[in-house]
């Protein structure tokens, strides 16, 4: 009985707000709600996930619920609306063969107006209590159709999700609220001016708008840096916004026992210093050849010259690389990466190394 007494209800809701909506009125605009407090009511009607049961037989599940409830919101900003809301309703047995307990829905939601107009997203948190009261989330979507500049009848309908159980309801909702206090004030008229003689009438200039040319935000007037590209990042005088960033690369070689022949598998990383010098020609590259330990100390710095001269000979040869950005030093072995005497120490100290590297302003983006 309880069911038919709030479907009853409903409908005549509906119907009066049919009515209401035959003298709409024109919409407020969102800067002019911004700060108020709204109170309204609602009829819901909640389809329940099908898999709620209000007993352990199979046959017993919940078919639906409908209700009425109260509401109170804020308008945080032209875009946001922060709402606390109670729904009383009464579940339905699928068969209509069992008397049910009442329930109730307690929802804080956020509304967001993308249009800063009556079309609107919501989602929040809601405790339904079905049979039995878990936490859902909830998300939809809303239109409200104004009615004055205080008065709004709306259409909502969300998506309920319940963790514990893994339900998923569906809910539609339509009601009526009320924005308390008065709109923004208008612009007031000027006092009446008491009529002077005219000698000739004065003709009207319209103020010349101030022209941002390359669109960058900064008007002409103050814009020091004419045309500057769409996609970057400007300055309060309109020229764009720089910051430095490091460009480098390493060259490491390792060579034989007593050799001074670079191996084909290093020429890929040579190509890439080829590149790098012919991007940046103001660069100069110093090659540095190292040896092992073994062996007397005056044939290792020998060694270790001929090393770096080697790889200089291929980039100039090979590489087309300008003889005189490049240059060698041979540090035989007084520059060990390894001091151990084993194979792999020597092997790892018979090398060159060398770093090129430079410093580029590149152009934050918007």
């Amino acid at each position: 009985m309880r069911y038919l007494s709030v479907s009853k209800i409903s409908q005549f809701i509906g119907l009066s707000i049919f009515s209401l909506s035959l003298s709409a009125a024109e919409q407020p605009s969102a800067e002019s709600l911004v700060g108020k407090v709204y109170l309204g009511g609602h009829a819901m009607y909640l389809k329940t996930d099908e898999d709620r049961q209000f007993n352990a037989n199979a046959n017993s599940s919940i078919d639906h619920a409908s209700g009425l409830g109260v509401e109170g919101g804020y308008r945080l900003s032209e875009l946001f609306e922060t709402r606390l809301s109670y729904t009383h309703f009464n579940p339905v047995a699928e068969n209509h063969n069992a008397n049910l307990a009442s329930g109730k829905s307690i929802a804080l939601d956020l509304l967001y107006f993308p249009f800063k107009e009556s079309f609107y997203v919501v989602g929040g948190a809601d405790v339904l209590d079905v049979e039995e009261s878990n936490l859902s989330a909830a998300l939809g979507a809303g239109y409200r159709h104004y009615l004055s500049k205080n008065m709004a009848l709306y259409f909502e309908g969300k998506g309920h999700y319940q963790f514990e159980d893994n339900y998923t309801d569906v809910s539609a909702k339509l009601g009526f609220i009320y924005f308390f206090g008065t709109q923004k004030a208008e612009i007031k008229r000027s006092e009446p001016v008491k009529a002077a003689a005219v000698v000739a009438p004065v003709a009207v200039v319209a103020p010349i708008a101030e022209l941002d040319s390359d669109n960058d935000g900064v008007l002409d007037s103050k814009d020091n840096c004419a045309n500057t590209p769409a996609t970057d990042k400007v300055n309060e005088v309109g020229c764009t916004v720089f910051t430095e960033a490091q460009d480098t690369v390493e060259l490491l070689i390792n060579f034989d026992s007593n050799k001074a022949v670079v191996k084909d598998k290093y020429k890929p990383i040579m190509v890439k210093v080829a590149k790098f010098m012919e991007a940046y020609p103001d660069l100069s590259l110093t090659i540095k050849g190292h040896s092992s330990a073994k062996g007397s100390a005056a044939y290792n710095q020998t060694l270790s010259a001929k090393r770096a001269q080697a790889v200089v000979d291929v980039l100039i040869n090979d590489f087309g690389v300008d003889a005189s950005r490049l240059s060698a030093i041979g540090y035989g072995e007084s520059e060990l990466l390894n001091t151990d005497n084993t194979a792999e120490a020597h092997e790892q100290n018979r090398r060159i190394e060398a770093t090129i590297s430079t410093t580029n302003k590149v152009a934050e983006k918007r």
